[in-house]
């Protein structure tokens, strides 16, 4: 009886991983040289918008240090408050830019939105064309500035994601040099695929995970998009399981590049 138990515990529990790794799938992989704008590589469903979710950073960062309110990559350093985000544990400290981009902490990103305010946040994103340019957030809700990016009304495209990231590369945004200077610090990769060096972001929400960015090497850029999705809850953020499956295939992607 034990046993007859035990074998139906392991068939379920087969079936059941099974079923998620069903869930998740890739729903687009989107490359494109960052000087011509010539699309080098566009697999799946690239056209359809979806929730940024925390790739939106990258734009509030050149928000925030464009306008004054961020100045460097430890400045401002704010403190953690009750009643602020905490989804994860490690956002309850104070946090600087920097931090806040490794962590990807949401709270920092909606103390710089609110602090900038509505009208040169919507202005912001106008100029950068970014996405359907929709931070109305949720009816009723009055969250334009705090969730719109996040399964709300702001969505993109991978397509427009990668020519979001052109004008990062090619500095083409009404932005100072000081917030391309300090964005792309706070952006820049750990890992370098066969000499490359990465600017990028992670964002995941209602199973939309993202990893999109930019990646340089002898006077060369490359931007992409990689969008995942999988309905299945799992213990790894669905942003960070879109990075962490995208960059091992990287170096065979980009080496295919002339």
């Amino acid at each position: 009886m034990y046993l007859k138990r035990l074998a139906s515990s392991l068939a379920l529990a087969a079936l059941t991983s099974l079923s998620a790794t069903a869930q998740a799938r890739v729903v687009c992989t989107a490359l494109a040289d960052a000087a011509t704008g010539k699309i080098l590589l566009s697999e799946g469903d690239c056209s359809s918008r979806v929730t940024p979710a925390s790739t939106f950073k990258m734009a509030i960062s050149l928000m925030g240090y464009d306008a004054g309110f961020l100045k460097d990559e430890h400045t401002p350093n704010l403190p953690w408050k009750e009643g602020y985000l905490d989804w994860r544990e490690d956002w309850k400290q104070s946090t600087d830019p920097q931090r806040w981009m490794k962590l990807s902490v949401v709270w920092f990103s909606q103390q710089v939105t609110q602090t900038l305010g509505r009208k040169r946040v919507q202005h912001y994103v106008d100029v950068f064309d970014f996405g359907n340019r929709d931070i109305s957030g949720d009816p009723g809700q009055n969250n334009s500035l705090t969730m719109s990016w996040i399964n709300s009304s702001l969505k993109i495209s991978p397509l427009e994601q990668i020519a979001f990231q052109r004008k990062i590369a090619n500095r083409s945004l009404p932005v100072s040099v000081h917030a391309y200077d300090m964005t792309d610090k706070i952006t820049l990769q750990e890992w370098r695929p066969d000499g490359w060096e990465l600017h990028a972001k992670t964002g995941g929400a209602g199973g939309n995970g993202w990893y999109v960015g930019r990646a340089s090497k002898d006077s060369r850029t490359i931007v992409f998009a990689r969008l995942i999705h999988d309905d299945q809850p799992q213990d790894t953020p669905v942003g960070f399981r879109a990075r962490d499956e995208f960059l091992p295939e990287m170096p065979a992607l980009l080496a295919k590049i002339k």
